[in-house]
């Protein structure tokens, strides 16, 4: 790309749906920061908020041949950044099933006193990290795993939206888990039963 301005953001788009990296490198110059910021909103972590908005941009960049049909960039960013971001929570929200379900079967077999004192630690951790949550995620928490109570009746006992239980739940299942990280007993077993 040459250094002559742009007449648009169309113009800018245009050359990188036909592979213009320059272009490219301007166009992600010019929105990952504001984005960084929107996805932080979303995650609470800086350093996922980086590693969504890298991933989001590379994702452009392979679809980029759509950008030519693309009138308005800034909702199309933002919305495929929503849209990963959501991907990307549930996709945790899946390791600490597979966590609870190892948790389940350690508890069933009592005949090994390791597992069992082992069983106790890792609960012990996943108690503290619970403790550590915002009261009101703590309860959505504590409602699901505690009481069994699926997202819709979570959402009426406490008077809020399903889309904010759902928000709450996966934000403190991202927490639990980044704590559990912290401690080394873990480790481990995060590394066993967590898929690749």
């Amino acid at each position: 790309m040459d250094n002559k301005p742009l007449n648009s953001e169309h113009d800018l788009l245009l050359l990188v749906s036909q592979g213009d990296e320059a272009a490219f490198a301007r166009l992600f110059h010019t929105y990952h920061q504001r984005l960084g910021a929107f996805v932080y909103q979303l995650t609470g972590s800086l350093s996922m908020a980086e590693e969504i908005v890298q991933e989001v941009f590379i994702r452009i960049w392979e679809k980029r041949d759509k950008l030519s049909q693309v009138s308005h960039f800034h909702p199309y960013l933002y919305t495929t950044a929503k849209n990963y971001t959501f991907s990307f929570l549930k996709k945790l929200g899946r390791e600490l099933e597979h966590k609870q379900q190892w948790e389940m079967t350690i508890a069933a077999d009592t005949g090994n006193p390791y597992e069992e004192s082992m069983d106790a630690r890792y609960r012990r951790i996943i108690d503290q990290a619970i403790a550590e949550l915002p009261a009101q995620r703590q309860r959505v928490y504590l409602l699901s795993r505690d009481e069994g109570l699926r997202q819709a009746e979570i959402a009426e006992r406490m008077d809020i939206s399903r889309e904010t239980v759902k928000k709450h739940m996966v934000l403190a299942l991202r927490a639990i888990r980044s704590y559990a990280l912290t401690h080394p007993e873990t480790n481990l077993l995060l590394l066993l039963f967590l898929p690749k």
